[in-house]
Order: C-alpha cells, then structure tokens, then sequence
C-alpha cells in the first residue's frame, strides 16, 4: 500500500474510469432486454441501437486510457521501490555485504522489484470497478430471477473458496522461486567477476554447471509455481461454464413455463458474463499479487535492515572542522588515537585462509548473522591468523559469541607526522583502518579523531576528513574523471590532470583521445595493477584531506614508480597526518613512527632505529627487507 498511495492521485482517476466503465458495461445488457422486447412487438428500435453502439465505443475508450494509467503508475512503483531498496542498499553497514552475495542484491533491484509491477498491471485496481461490475450485475440478476441466481452464486462460491485456499501456497512458492533467482543471478556474478582466474584454472566448464544447477533450481521453483497458477487460472473459465449451462438449462425450462420472459433470460446471460469476468479478473490478481508479495518480502527484508548511521549517538557535533589540513578544535590532541580498542567478529564466520599480504585483515567471506555483526561491532574481516588467538586474550567485556581480532591496542598518531602499521599477515593492520573510517565499531574501548569518541561523530563528516585508499584499490567502471571525482564532485578537468601528474598517471591521458573522459573498463580492467592503485591515491588526494589512510598503497608497483609514488605522497603529505600500511621496508624507514602489530597487539611503537634494537619481530621483518 506505501507504493500504491505513492500514486494515488492517478489512482483516483483510475478508480473514476473504472465507475464509469463499469456503469457503461451495466447499462449494455439492459439496452439488449430492450431491443429484444421492441423487436418481439414489432415495434420500431428508435435510437436504442445508436445508444448502445455509443456504450461499446465510450466503454472501449475509457478501458484503453485506464491500460495507459495503470502500466504507467505501474512503472511508476517500480522505479518507487527501487529508489528506496537502492537507498537503503549503499547505507547498510559493511558487515551486511560481508554476509550477503552481490548477485542477490542485484537480483532484488531488478527482478524482485519488477514483479511489483503486476499488481496494478493484471488486475488489482482494476478488480475495484470490476467489483462495481459485479455487484450491479449481481442485483440485476436478484431482480431478473432469484432462482438462478442462487443457482450461480453456489457455483462461484466454490471457486472463491478454492482460489483463496491456492493462494496461500503461490505467495510461497513465488517467495522460494525469486531466491532461486537471486542465487541463480549471485552465481553468474561471482563467475563473470573472477572470469579471468576461471579461464586461467580451466574451471569454466565447472562454473558452467554450478550455474546450470542454479537455472535448474530457479526453473524448478518456476515451474511449482506454474502448477498452482495452472489451477487457478481455468477455475474463473470452469466457473462461467458451468454457471452459464445452469442457467441456460434451469432458465430455459424457466421460460418454457412462462416464469420469465426470453428478453430477461438473454438479459440475465448478459449479466451472468459481467458478473464472471471481474471475478476472472479478480483470480488473476490474487495470483499476481501474491506473487509480487513473495518479491516484496525479499524487498522489504533489505529496507527493513537498519542503516549504518542508525545505531550512532547523537550526542556531540563534529569537532573536526572541513578545511584546511589539521584545522581543529583540538589541536593539542593526537589525530587519531586507539584507545585499549578490542575488536572481534562474529564466531559463526568461517575463517578464511591466510594471505601472503595483508588481505586476512580486509572482509572476504562470512556467513554469521549481520544483525549480530552490527549488535557486537562485529566484522568478519580478519581471517585464520586473526581467529588463532588464544581464547585467554579475550577482554572479559567481549561478548561471549565474539572472537577477538584486535586485543586492547592503544597507540596514537600525531598530527602532521607520518605513522606506518607494519607487521605479519593477519596482525590487523587493514582492520585498524576500517575502524578509523567506522566501517565497523570496536566492541571495547574506544577509537578517537582529534580528542573526540569517533562514534559521537557525524559519519559524512568524519570521512570528509579522511582520504582511504583500500588494499586491491578498487576502481569503479566509467571514465577516470568518474573515478577521480567520487570523494570531490566539483574538482575541476585542471586539478584532476595535476593530480594525475602528481601520481605518475598523466601517460593514461595520452593513450586515449579522450583524455578524462577515457573509459577504464569494467572494475579498471583497461588499467594495468599499478595504475589503478596509483588512480585510487589520486582520488583520496585530489579531496586533500587532512588525514591520509594508505593500505599497502605501494604494493602493486615496481621499484621506478614506487620511488615516483613515495615523492608524489611526500609531497601532498606536509603538515597532513598520514596512517600507512607497507610491505616495503624502504616506504616505512622514513616514517616518524612505526607502530608493530602480531595478532591484534601492539608489541612495539618507536622509530626504525628504536624497533630494530627493541623489537624482535620488527628485527626480523626488517632483516628480510619485507613487511608481509
């Protein structure tokens, strides 16, 4: 009803023509009891003919502008439910995606929502003035002859029972066949995504199965539904039948003995037809509905989840102002600072295997409950390493269903100064940044920006002060300045090819005609690794923020770009707080502070020359000349 009452005003007019066609429809078979009876007694037919061509003209024009409202008020709630599923879909916290397949979200926008459209398109709206129909019809017939009509109403009330009893079992075999096509479109998704290593595997024709299964199980559930509609749909047809040679039967015995007249028998036929078809009308739009009620389930699922500002307090307004690098309101306090920060995930999430990088610190799969995620500041984004620690690290606060992924850490990052994580694979360097950007809460202690709980702030406006490049450095398909501009609408062409130049990407422009405007493909395919890492730094600095998260921001590049890299990133970094993760021991040597991570602790804070001497793990890591 919330997307029917969108359009309520195109309804009225809609249920207006529906009156009118229903009266103009009543009005026909009493015009024909007239004929027939001017006929019968010779006498002359007047205008009666006219009047009655007129009705079927004026019925047929109102029926065909009625079509046209209502297929446009139907696309009018699709594009109403697709608006708020997509809206509520990019708000959801990441600990949803983490649980959910991309394809089935897909599917939900487009399939589910779709499906919406047949309640107005086959017969919903339309059943009101079809209601009309039949009750007029049905007190024509009570004046005409109410033996018959008893006769009828016993036949149609078998078939309204019947058809509400199916109903039921269509709303869920729809529900259960929309899933399948949401697994079904989730499959191809994650074939289509990853085509490149299937093909390289030789695994093509493997996805092809799998996907195969999918079609069959879609198609499988389509055809249950095809069953029972298969037995909703004759009944309507059964009904007018068996009504019809009941009436035809018991009214021309009625007749024969003179209890009616034949022009009433031909006017109750007429009538027994109209009152037929909107109750035809009405079956089909109670197996359209319940249709498109087991998609509205799947749509309102995802509406109904709350959003990722939803659980946020607000208590304090944003302290950090939006300007020049470092403006605040506390200046004496660190920029970031972690607080005793515990942080786990939900233990229903099966681990992931370890990475040669830092890749078990980012989300990969989950399968534990999203609403527990959210509830315990969960976050399946840590893998087997992460999930190793003893249960003894555990802080006693945790929840009890919480697997500890970072243990008490506490350092700070000064402002202006550059602060590196490093440390083995798994230590939670990545999950560090995604606390600061709140893509998940610490489930103990507290993250702080400038003095202030990061949770007492704005969410909009804490991320406007934080450039993050991710670790596979994701580039969206459309053109560079697509990508470039995400974080800074109104950039202009000038600034955007400066800081191109300034990353060492200004070939990119020659290569294609159209410079800025040059396509990089569907997730940056036409870009080589380097590149799109180097495209998602300049994005994160063409906003300049004041303060940089770079995710093993150089990992990708080769010895010549990496050293181009590092002197673009010095120079946009005066007097801005940088946070990085490297694997390189030349990127974090020079750092003012390097921070040591092992299995969500912090064993060292100092210098390169401090940790070397402090530090036996940082000894090590920097003895191999790799930070994993």
């Amino acid at each position: 009803m919330p997307y029917l009452l969108e359009h309520k005003k195109v309804l009225s007019v809609v249920i207006v023509l529906s009156v009118l066609g229903a009266a103009a429809s009543l009005a026909q078979p009493l015009l024909v009891s007239q004929v027939i009876t001017l006929v019968g007694d010779g006498d002359p037919l007047g205008s009666l003919v006219g009047a009655l061509i007129a009705l079927v003209v004026i019925s047929g024009l109102i029926s065909g502008y009625q079509h046209y409202l209502l297929q446009r008020t139907g696309e009018g709630v699709v594009l109403s439910s697709r608006r708020r599923l997509v809206g509520r879909l990019l708000r959801l916290p990441i600990s949803e995606f983490d649980t959910r397949r991309t394809g089935d979200l897909v599917s939900r926008v487009g399939s589910d929502t779709t499906l919406l459209r047949a309640v107005l398109t086959q017969g919903l709206v339309e059943a009101i003035g079809g209601s009309l129909t039949f009750v007029g019809a049905l007190i024509a017939m009570l004046i005409i002859d109410p033996l018959l009509l008893g006769l009828t109403v016993l036949v149609i009330a078998v078939s309204v029972v019947t058809v509400t009893l199916l109903s039921k079992r269509i709303r869920v075999a729809s529900l259960a066949a929309q899933t399948k096509v949401g697994d079904l479109a989730a499959s191809v998704e994650r074939a289509i995504s990853a085509i490149r290593t299937v093909r390289a595997s030789n695994a093509t024709q493997r996805e092809v199965t799998v996907i195969e299964e999918d079609a069959r199980g879609a198609w499988r559930m389509g055809i249950k539904v095809a069953k029972i509609s298969a037995l909703v749909v004759p009944i309507a047809g059964i009904a007018m039948q068996v009504s019809f040679l009941v009436v035809l039967g018991v009214g021309g015995f009625r007749v024969a003995s003179g209890a009616i007249e034949i022009a009433d028998l031909v006017a109750f036929i007429l009538f027994l037809f109209m009152m037929i078809m909107p109750l035809g009308q009405a079956f089909g739009a109670i197996t359209s509905v319940n249709s498109a009620l087991g998609a509205l389930g799947r749509i309102q699922e995802i509406i109904d989840l709350p959003s990722e500002d939803q659980f946020d307090r607000d208590i304090l307004p944003l302290a950090i102002t939006v300007g020049a690098a470092n403006d605040a309101v506390n200046p004496e306090e660190p920029a970031i600072e972690f607080d005793d920060v515990h942080f786990g995930y939900a233990a229903a999430v099966a681990p992931t295997a370890g990475a040669d990088t830092d890749a078990s610190d980012t989300t990969t799969d989950a399968a534990a409950s999203s609403r527990a995620a959210v509830a315990t500041g969960a976050a399946p984004d840590s893998a087997a390493p992460d999930s190793a620690a003893p249960d003894s690290a555990e802080p006693a606060d945790e929840p009890a269903e919480s697997r500890a992924v970072l243990h008490g850490v506490s350092f700070s990052a000064p402002r202006g100064l550059r602060t590196a994580l490093v440390g083995p694979s798994g230590a939670g360097k990545s999950t560090i940044l995604a606390l600061i950007e709140r893509f998940y809460d610490a489930s103990a202690g507290t993250v702080r920006l400038g003095g202030l709980d990061i949770r007492a702030l704005d969410r909009t406006a804490l991320r406007s002060q934080i450039g993050y490049v991710e670790q596979d450095a994701p580039v969206l398909a459309g053109t560079i300045r697509d990508n470039l501009t995400l974080a800074s609408p109104d950039a202009t062409d000038e600034e955007c090819i400066a800081v191109l130049h300034a990353v060492n990407l200004g070939e990119v422009l020659e290569r294609d005609p159209a410079g800025l405007g040059a396509s990089v493909g569907e997730q940056g395919v036409k870009l080589s690794g380097g590149e799109r890492q180097r495209l998602a730094i300049a994005r994160a600095l063409l906003s300049a923020p004041p303060i940089l998260l770079l995710d093993e921001s150089t990992s990708s590049l080769d010895g010549a770009n990496e050293q181009l890299m590092r002197a673009a990133i010095d120079a946009v970094a005066e007097n801005r707080t940088l946070i990085v993760i490297a694997h390189r021991l030349s990127t974090v040597v020079d750092s003012d502070q390097i921070v040591v991570l092992d299995h969500g602790k912090v064993v060292g804070t100092g210098t390169h020359s401090e940790l070397v001497t402090s530090t036996p793990l940082y000894r090590d890591l920097a003895k191999h000349q790799l930070l994993v």
